[in-house]
């Protein structure tokens, strides 16, 4: 399991089941490394920023991570992590590598509206 103070996403029921019931999510799947850590911390930093986004992590080296791992938009991802943001059961953005808040930020604005 990930440390981090995000929620955490374990089975693939667990991922289904926050995409099918939320509107607007983001997904960080990774490991406890240095390309992942900056992102979780985002995510952590803008979850009350943006409270129509759920904020969700996954490990890496789950079984469950294979739903992110083999979506279409994730084929040609060669680094960790494997961010991706979902409306409506949709992929609507996927990233990989390390990002910073502002790229984060333009996606969810772009993607989800503008923080609050």
């Amino acid at each position: 399991m990930l440390d981090t103070n995000l929620k955490h996403l374990e089975t693939e029921e667990d991922v289904k089941k926050v995409i099918e019931n939320n509107e607007n999510v983001m997904v960080c799947c990774g490991r406890m490394g240095p390309m992942c850590i900056p992102v979780y911390g985002i995510m952590e930093e803008l979850e009350d920023k943006y409270p129509n986004v759920v904020f969700r992590d996954q490990d890496f080296d789950i079984p469950a991570a294979e739903f992110i791992k083999t979506l279409t938009e994730c084929a040609s991802f060669m680094g960790l992590p494997f961010t991706v943001y979902f409306r409506n059961g949709k992929v609507v953005a996927a990233t990989t590598s390390i990002q910073s808040s502002a790229q984060v930020m333009e996606i969810l604005d772009k993607e989800f509206g503008n923080s609050s």
